[in-house]
């Protein structure tokens, strides 16, 4: 819906928020409804990471590390998701050999480096391609809010530093529906960082369901002392600018793109020259560096650095909680 999230969205009480907020309620309450509709079932166990909010909360992290606990307890687990950003409907299996961003978008680049993954926009479809394709377990990356398919189980991801913004639902705020109603929906909700928006939502939802915590961290720090250009397009790209300084790097030059930014590889040449004649080290994220392929990338690509990061749990047997719910739940319709 937005490029780029309206500054209004975290700012209560500003004027635009207030003027679209029967517009809000409108989208709010049809979606709310819409998430009432009964979703087709699959025989395997289906476990929802979502998000209450759009923009960038953790989740594509988040299911990363839950299809490593599945894999680590012996399932077969499989990844679904839509694959925004990408031309191709599915159901389709990611091949990276095969598939690029644009074809599949790059959450589904990034999930295909732990497990099986498919793209679908239609979920269920999507699931049973997984199920014929021997899944135990789907790990859905989003579709929260979408009814098509029964979910065993449903972790809502929170952004720490963000919140729910003013509290809105769209257009009005970031929200996809009203708060609570959504939470009454799901498992459990992650926060994920710290600060004073994820803590009152936390707060919040406390007495509806259980809240845990984590936090993203980089997996390596070979970028400690360097001096660097940072771009980035993701969700929340300042995400991205504080975990390069938390591992010591100094960013010099600070880029943010929208989200699912398409580069040309044009751009990407200008950066890398900014970068030359600023004498630092280019370095993005590894869901931008999945949509840098192809033959016009393929000399810029060695000059530019990666920052991977990881979900980091404060309580990690928390998701073998989530894992065996999902699973008595899942016995218990099938029986």
């Amino acid at each position: 819906m937005f490029a780029r999230a309206p500054s209004f969205w975290s700012a209560p009480g500003h004027f635009a928020a207030t003027l679209l907020s029967p517009l809000g309620a409108l989208v709010g309450a049809v979606t709310l409804h819409r998430m009432t509709k009964a979703g087709g079932a699959v025989p395997a166990v289906v476990i929802c990471i979502g998000n209450p909010t759009v923009g960038g909360a953790g989740k594509t992290p988040t299911a990363r590390a839950l299809l490593k606990v599945l894999i680590a307890r012996g399932a077969r687990p499989f990844a679904l998701l839509r694959g925004h950003g990408g031309r191709e409907a599915g159901p389709l299996r990611v091949d990276p050999a095969r598939h690029d961003a644009a074809a599949v978008g790059d959450e589904a680049l990034l999930l295909a480096e732990v497990a099986p993954t498919i793209v679908a926009r239609d979920r269920r479809a999507g699931a049973q391609l997984a199920v014929s394709s021997g899944a135990s377990h789907i790990v859905m990356d989003d579709g929260f809010q979408n009814p098509s398919l029964l979910k065993d189980a449903s972790l809502l991801v929170v952004d720490g530093s963000a919140g729910i913004g003013n509290g809105r639902v769209l257009p009005a705020g970031p929200l996809r529906a009203p708060l609570l109603p959504q939470v009454a929906r799901a498992d459990a909700v992650l926060v994920i960082g710290t600060g004073a928006a994820g803590a009152a939502v936390a707060r919040a939802v406390a007495g509806t369901c259980p809240v845990l915590h984590g936090r993203i961290a980089p997996e390596d720090t070979r970028l400690a002392g360097a001096r660097v250009l940072a771009f980035a397009g993701i969700g929340r790209p300042e995400k991205f600018f504080t975990s390069l300084r938390e591992i010591g790097a100094r960013v010099e030059i600070a880029r943010a793109f929208p989200d699912h930014h398409p580069y040309a590889a044009s751009e990407i040449a200008a950066l890398l020259a900014q970068a030359d004649a600023s004498g630092v080290q280019a370095v993005t994220t590894t869901k931008d560096f999945a949509r840098l392929t192809g033959p016009a990338f393929q000399a810029l690509r060695p000059r530019i650095a990666t920052l991977p990061v990881s979900l980091a749990l404060d309580a990690p047997e928390t998701f073998a909680a989530l894992i065996e719910t999902a699973e008595a739940r899942a016995q218990a319709r099938r029986a």
